[in-house]
């Protein structure tokens, strides 16, 4: 091979792995939408036939996940032709459309938290929350870690910023736990309503750092551009 030949097929070669690791950052935001569209149904679900408002919260939030999510899988594309272009038109649609459902499902729990608190409200049990807490905790973990890697590969600060920002998930995940975790073995009537207050703040945070991005290119609360 020829010193030319040689110069000729490195960028080649490189090019090709770029686009396999865009297309494993696409792939990785897909399984994220699937994933929440099928947690969000069956949180949804046991939620209501259980009588636990938490559990119904994190699947309503599962659901405005998606909507994110399809705004990071239409990101990923949108870099992988333009590396360094700004967040268009779609994506700050999606952030806006994400922002008001936040903010309307942080209203619907806080509003049915207090009347279940006011009411002596009791789920019939919460066992599912534990069961699909733990099961979203070791899914989002897996994703962050893959999504971190793929963002590290491509330098990609964008991926990185959606790697960290799912960390959120892995946060609500975890009030659920604890909330069904504490009901489940105490029987404390509260701790349902609270553990849906929890929800509530992270869901609210969630709502104004997506209007905050919206308005700019900002890429996440836990890192800036």
């Amino acid at each position: 091979m020829t010193v030319n030949q040689q110069i000729l097929k490195k960028p080649v070669f490189e090019n090709a792995a770029v686009q396999h690791l865009y297309k494993v950052a696409f792939e990785l935001a897909v399984f994220t939408i699937v994933y929440n569209i099928f947690e969000g149904l069956v949180s949804v679900y046991l939620g209501y036939e259980d009588g636990s408002l938490a559990l119904f919260g994190f699947g309503a939030d599962s659901f405005i996940e998606v909507v994110s999510g399809l705004g990071i899988a239409h990101m990923v594309l949108r870099i992988q032709s333009k590396p360094h272009s700004n967040r268009d038109r779609f994506e700050r649609t999606a952030l806006r459309i994400t922002g008001f459902s936040f903010y309307i499902l942080v209203a619907g729990l806080v509003v049915s938290s207090i009347y279940n608190m006011i009411t002596g409200h009791k789920p019939q049990t919460t066992f599912w929350g534990v069961i699909i807490s733990l099961i979203s905790i070791a899914v989002m973990w897996a994703l962050i870690a893959a999504k971190t890697r793929t963002g590290k590969k491509l330098n990609s600060h964008a991926i990185l910023a959606d790697a960290e920002c799912t960390k959120v998930c892995i946060y609500m995940s975890v009030i659920l736990l604890i909330s069904s975790g504490i009901y489940e073995l105490t029987g404390f009537a509260y701790a349902d309503s609270i553990g849906t207050l929890g929800l509530s703040y992270f869901a609210f945070t969630e709502g104004k750092e997506c209007f905050e991005k919206a308005r700019n290119n900002k890429l996440c609360g836990c890192k800036n551009d």
